[in-house]
């Protein structure tokens, strides 16, 4: 009898002593829990290419403050606007538009990636795409000139049409060097700003920042999740001249989106609605029922190229040409009744995949 005792009050003590160390795990866990910090969004912003920036990130890592956050970001910024801007003289861009005939020039490592990108796109969409369309953007007044309200004369339209057109210029990729035949205009803007939003959100990931949205000119990249573990959300405006209303929200999944679109910058005589979304293959601007196209992409440059190959495309090619290649794309069509939405496979997929988790 006094040994079965023994025994179940050393069965007990031992309970009694499990109990202790899991109410001081319990414990711990509850002290750790009012210890943390909530997450808490920091917002950055700025100007760059013409545009503004802004960066929204979920905390920082330790020993990584906001102003040192924005200090890398705009250094980065500022790197790639003197590589690949017309609007700066002595920009890498510049100096290869004004090299003389007949000469390679060897590109800094951000420059040559956008415009050997730019160059393999441009053959796959048989010139609906045409990093070498300056010289018509200018002329049409959507870049560095001056602004104009009609169109150019026929006869300096087929002039600067001349020097337009991507198979003039070679690629040699040991040195990392493009050959400018003479007269040859690169213009990077319908990708540059993609590319830097990737290049921001790679700079902050690799920094240990796994929760973020990067924003460029409205191109944009979004990783991880809000505070309250929601996904960034963005929305698609309805493409129509002086409205700002959405009409499709995306869930950002590590995933970017780009639009393109003729409803924002343009010029009007007559009758006659002239965009900045020119057909590098006429000369004149895209001319078709299309009024913005959006693509969801894991690259930001990809998605900011594609929706203005896609625009200039229009919505019957540029929707088997998606399909064909399960690109997530988002058309904004005129039709009888305002403005008809076709998306592609991936783009329903992605989008309903996205707002329902």
């Amino acid at each position: 009898m006094a040994n079965a005792l023994r025994i179940r009050a050393e069965r007990f003590a031992h309970h009694l002593q499990g109990l202790r160390a899991l109410f001081a795990l319990c414990l711990m866990a509850l002290l750790l829990s009012a210890c943390r910090q909530p997450q808490q969004i920091h917002l950055l912003s700025g100007s760059t290419m013409g545009t503004t920036w802004s960066v929204k990130v979920v905390d920082l890592p330790e020993n990584t403050t906001v102003p040192q956050l924005r200090a890398d970001i705009e250094l980065l910024l500022e790197s790639i606007n003197r590589q690949m801007s017309t609007y700066q003289p002595e920009s890498d861009i510049s100096r290869f538009n004004r090299a003389a005939a007949g000469t390679w020039q060897v590109l800094p490592v951000d420059f040559w990636r956008v415009a050997s990108y730019s160059l393999k796109l441009a053959q796959e969409t048989g010139g609906a795409f045409d990093p070498t369309v300056g010289p018509l953007v200018n002329l049409w007044g959507f870049g560095p000139d001056p602004k104009r309200d009609h169109p150019p004369e026929a006869d300096k339209l087929a002039a600067v049409q001349a020097r337009v057109g991507w198979a003039k210029v070679a690629m040699r990729a040991e040195d990392q060097a493009l050959y400018q035949p003479g007269g040859v205009y690169f213009d990077l803007s319908a990708v540059a700003k993609g590319y830097a939003v990737d290049k921001v959100a790679d700079l902050l990931l690799g920094m240990g920042i796994d929760n973020m949205l990067v924003e460029i000119g409205g191109e944009l990249r979004g990783h991880g999740r809000k505070p309250g573990g929601e996904l960034w959300q963005v929305g698609v405006e309805k493409p129509l001249p002086g409205v700002r209303e959405v009409a499709h929200v995306v869930a950002l999944r590590d995933l970017a989106i780009a639009t393109s679109g003729d409803y924002r910058n343009y010029f009007e005589e007559g009758e006659r609605h002239y965009s900045h979304i020119l057909d590098p293959r006429t000369g004149y601007p895209a001319e078709h029922r299309v009024v913005s196209v959006s693509v969801l992409h894991e690259r930001c440059a990809d998605a900011d190229a594609l929706a203005t190959a896609l625009t200039v495309m229009g919505a019957e090619e540029g929707m088997i040409w998606a399909e064909d290649r399960k690109l997530a794309v988002l058309f904004m069509v005129k039709a009888d009744q305002g403005v008809e939405q076709k998306m592609t496979t991936a783009f329903r997929r992605l989008a309903m995949q996205e707002t329902t988790q």
